[in-house]
């Protein structure tokens, strides 16, 4: 039976930080980008919980990933309130046809 340490979650946590990297730099729409921010999050997330598992740290990374995912929250609140007012203003959410925010 194989035992699940450190390295395997950091392999995940790895591939989670790159998926999320590639939606940030590829995607076009201001919503897909944004779920590529809470994909990196995300793998701080793992990153902090595992080390906190694994390095007798206690609850730290617990507390972290908490806060984390506050931020992460509130992140998701104003960037939608942002894509909102872009989409009114420019009847688009592509980033790259909102080059000024000069009405």
């Amino acid at each position: 039976m194989i035992e699940i340490g450190l390295h395997h979650y950091l392999v995940v946590s790895l591939i989670v930080f790159l998926a999320g990297l590639f939606t940030v730099l590829t995607r076009r729409n201001a919503i897909g980008i944004l779920m590529g921010v809470e994909l990196i999050l995300n793998s701080a997330n793992i990153n902090y919980v595992a080390f906190s598992r694994f390095g007798g740290g206690g609850y730290d990374g617990q507390i972290f990933s908490i806060f984390v995912i506050m931020l992460a929250a509130a992140e998701a609140a104003i960037g939608l309130a942002i894509v909102l007012g872009i989409y009114r203003k420019f009847e688009t959410i592509d980033v790259e046809a909102t080059d000024t925010l000069r009405g």
